[in-house]
């Protein structure tokens, strides 16, 4: 185990410090995109402009005839625009694949200053974190690059659902975790072919209860979500540990109402986003994600009210101290940076 006074130290003579907090920003949704694919990478600029996250996928759903040109459609792109305040990520192909290095090492020379995340699928345990963190670290020192290249986990097996404490300890270049839930489904044996969302033969069944007529009434079902207990277990190791947790994909792109359902669950149990993989999940995900209104406004009345975060106030007779203050400014930087993103919901928290 290394030692807490080495575990910011650079992992390579060159490479830059290791952060030790999170950037603060608006993570509501990961856009995935195939960069292979000419038109999708011409609309790029302008969907970036609605996206908190962008996401090259290299991995899952490309060809393996297209692997290559995935990965040089994305260069190309992050050469040639500069996408703001939109954050750029990629998901490299499997440690186990025969691109993964290849992915690395292209990306970090040719736009190792412009990616803001890797994405690591299939994480089974800090073993892998490790080995890409090393890896990293030396092309990074390589390459010259100016600031460290933050790592996410896919947990998308049943290992890395058991190893996710040491998972999110395993390096200061952790950003987070998305839930895989087709990967994971077939890992454990599920007996679903859903992506994501959940299954109408899981729930509970209502007690019996007798009729008017003496016969039994017709029991309700209740349907359940597959997903609480990962979900649930990956938000806990996640802030455990000062990291962010993401629902992933919610396969069944009509079902907008579905898939609000699924990540508003993943909202209340504490993630931060969810994927979106076609753009009308963008617009709900925006909506799921975004501080609310009412808890905006009141949070920058505890703010008003005690400006160093000292003492206590009372405010609708509920009472705030230094703690509450805290949650308070969360609340409020949050919805600064989504303002900055979104002009409607901007006049909506009052800026």
């Amino acid at each position: 185990m290394k030692l807490p006074v080495h575990f910011y130290k650079p992992l390579a003579i060159g490479a830059p410090q290791p952060l030790r907090e999170l950037p603060v920003r608006p993570e509501r949704m990961i856009h995935f995109f195939p960069p292979h694919i000419d038109k999708i990478r011409a609309k790029a600029p302008e969907t970036a402009r609605q996206c908190d996250v962008m996401c090259g996928n290299l991995e899952d759903a490309i060809p393996i005839e297209a692997k290559d040109a995935a990965r040089a459609g994305f260069i190309d792109l992050l050469a040639a625009h500069d996408f703001g305040d939109t954050a750029m990520w990629v998901r490299v192909n499997a440690l186990n694949s025969p691109w993964v290095l290849d992915d690395l090492n292209e990306i970090i020379k040719h736009v190792g200053n412009k990616v803001d995340v890797i994405m690591i699928p299939k994480v089974e345990g800090p073993w892998d974190i490790h080995f890409v963190d090393q890896y990293v670290s030396l092309l990074e020192a390589k390459y010259a690059i100016r600031k460290p290249i933050l790592l996410h986990a896919l947990l998308e097996t049943a290992q890395g659902v058991t190893n996710v404490e040491a998972i999110c300890g395993a390096s200061p270049r952790m950003h987070g975790l998305s839930l895989g839930p087709a990967d994971l489904a077939a890992s454990r044996g599920m007996k679903t072919t859903r992506v994501g969302g959940g299954h109408p033969g899981y729930g509970v069944l209502a007690d019996p209860e007798a009729g008017q007529d003496g016969g039994e009434k017709q029991r309700a079902f209740f349907q359940q979500d597959l997903w609480h207990y990962t979900v649930a277990r990956m938000v806990d190791a996640a802030v455990a540990h000062g990291l962010r947790s993401f629902y992933g994909p919610f396969g069944d792109l009509k079902d907008e109402a579905a898939c609000e359902a699924q990540f508003r669950n993943a909202f209340l149990m504490g993630c931060s986003g969810a994927w979106s993989l076609a753009p009308n999940q963008i617009a709900i995900a925006k909506r799921v994600f975004s501080p609310d209104v009412k808890e905006v406004l009141f949070a920058k009345r505890i703010l008003e009210a005690m400006p160093d975060g000292s003492g206590v106030a009372t405010i609708d007779g509920k009472m705030q101290d230094d703690a509450t203050w805290k949650q308070a400014k969360v609340i409020v930087d949050l919805a600064r940076l989504v303002a900055r993103r979104d002009p409607e919901l901007a006049a909506a928290y009052g800026w």
